[in-house]
């Protein structure tokens, strides 16, 4: 039986796969599909953490996006280090979201 995927996988998932019996067919991704794929997995990421049920699960589903943000940031030749600084220093000028502030709308003066 065969069963198409399609889809950026972690770099142990064939491994995996053929440690359970199955053939893994797949091949490398040059620079272009490599970002538009990521953007891919990012999106299928964030409707698992909005799928999860408990908070563990959440937990791990969180932590499979920051895997991907690491992703985003080393194939731009940044460090997660690099994205958390420049987080940090947006949120100095900005602020974060602890306040939870929800902007209905501006009116012009």
């Amino acid at each position: 039986m065969e069963k198409i995927y399609n889809k950026l996988v972690r770099d142990n998932i064939p491994n995996i796969i053929r440690a359970n019996g199955g053939e893994p067919i797949y091949r490398m991704l040059d620079e272009n599909e490599y970002w538009e794929y990521l953007l891919k997995k990012d999106i299928e990421e964030l409707q698992e953490v909005k799928e999860a049920i408990s908070p563990e699960e959440r937990k791990k589903e969180i932590a499979d996006k920051l895997e991907i943000l690491r992703a985003m940031a080393e194939r731009d030749g940044f460090s997660l280090q690099d994205i958390i600084d420049e987080a940090n220093i947006k949120k100095q000028k900005n602020g974060g979201f602890q306040k939870r502030l929800l902007l209905e709308k501006v009116i012009e003066k």
